[in-house]
């Protein structure tokens, strides 16, 4: 009996898996692919849950994989929500619930039509899904610890599908072949504390801080590429804390985050940030310390077999030819790319990680045929 995708949904939503929460939805996840016959592995490392199912041979001459996770992001102001967050009651054609949109419904829509085509149709190759629990979180346990035991064991995947919403407003419209790079910079500087009226006495960092994020928001990154819009640096926060009208502070701080494409990296973005503090430290005589987190660099998978496939089985179901797209912010695909080529394609993603995040129901079933239709096609 084929599975049913909404059902599925609603048992997931009702799981409250807030990162790094279980909650529920990779056991759950793991008895329906056990019983459509997948084998099913827990990969958990520190305090998050993972979970890796193969249907057919390992080491099988194709592997189709698909990426995804369970985990969802806080719930927010609870009081705001009309509906049950982890209720997964239907209302007008939609589903509520934190994580309908982003991305239960997707699991759970690759995961009904796996088992339905392994079970109706079984390829010549193998099925893989590889969920985590800490999309929404670090990311340091989640889909990288999948792939670093899939390493281990002599697992593979040749080519992977990431179930993220992936369209705007309607259901088809893009796919994502990339992502841009995301890095952020944390800045103090350093002065000496005065008297405002006595300001040879002391040291003020604010003009310096002020001279620093002009220079590094100033400067026009790239004008954009193939397949990236132009690279951009915003300043998120500016931070003294002085509440006194006469006293020159001792130190601010600053927070800068960029989105940037294929003409960069992060190292290279890093050491043009360090040179621009130290000019900058030299001319005003402070301190300037720089502390930089990536939380992922650019990459591009190139237009050809996978996202022909992909296009061509959206096209079918929804009769629109979705456009090849890199913006948003991360996924898990910067993980699995360094792995095998891989593109994303989901949902609409428009109430994810708000108030009321709902799918509307019929775009579960359409998604689980789309889902279909790619493994279908692939192992033809």
């Amino acid at each position: 009996m084929p599975i049913d995708p909404v059902a599925l949904t609603a048992d997931l939503v009702r799981c409250p898996s807030v990162t790094p929460d279980e909650g529920g939805a990779l056991v759950l996840l793991e008895k329906v692919l056990t019983k459509g016959g997948f084998t099913c592995t827990r990969v958990d490392r520190g305090d998050v849950s993972n979970l890796f199912a193969r249907w057919g041979r390992q080491g099988a001459n194709r592997t189709f994989g698909f990426n995804g996770h369970t985990d969802v992001v806080p719930l927010g102001d609870e009081a705001a929500w009309t509906m049950p967050p982890f209720g997964a009651e239907i209302k007008d054609g939609y589903l509520y619930g934190r994580g309908a949109t982003d991305m239960k419904s997707g699991v759970a829509a690759f995961a009904a039509a796996a088992i339905d085509f392994v079970n109706e149709t079984p390829p010549d190759g193998a099925v893989v899904l590889a969920i985590t629990g800490d999309e929404e979180g670090n990311a340091v346990d989640g889909t990288t610890a999948l792939l670093d035991w899939m390493a281990t064991n002599n697992e593979s995947m040749t080519v992977c599908l990431v179930g993220e919403p992936t369209s705007p407003n309607v259901m088809g419209e893009a796919m994502k072949i990339g992502r841009r790079g995301s890095m952020t910079a944390f800045f103090t500087i350093t002065g000496a504390q005065g008297h405002a009226a006595y300001p040879h006495q002391a040291k003020n960092p604010m003009p310096a801080m002020a001279r620093l994020m002009d220079v590094l928001s100033s400067r026009v990154l790239d004008e954009g590429t193939a397949h990236f819009d132009p690279s951009s640096l915003q300043v998120l926060t500016i931070d003294t804390g002085n509440p006194a009208t006469n006293v020159i502070p001792a130190q601010t701080k600053a927070t800068v985050n960029i989105r940037f494409n294929d003409t960069h990296t992060s190292a290279e973005l890093t050491a043009w940030m360090q040179e621009t503090a130290d000019k900058v430290a030299a001319e005003f005589g402070v301190r300037i310390e720089m502390r930089v987190r990536v939380s992922g660099e650019s990459f591009v998978t190139p237009p050809g077999e996978l996202s022909d496939l992909i296009g061509k089985a959206v096209a079918a179901e929804t009769g629109r030819t979705p456009e090849l797209s890199t913006s948003g912010g991360t996924s898990d695909a910067r993980f699995v790319k360094h792995h095998c080529p891989v593109v994303e394609f989901g949902l609409v993603g428009k109430t994810m990680h708000q108030v009321d995040e709902r799918v509307e129901v019929a775009q579960i079933g359409q998604l689980k045929k789309i889902y279909k239709r790619i493994l279908s096609d692939y192992f033809a």
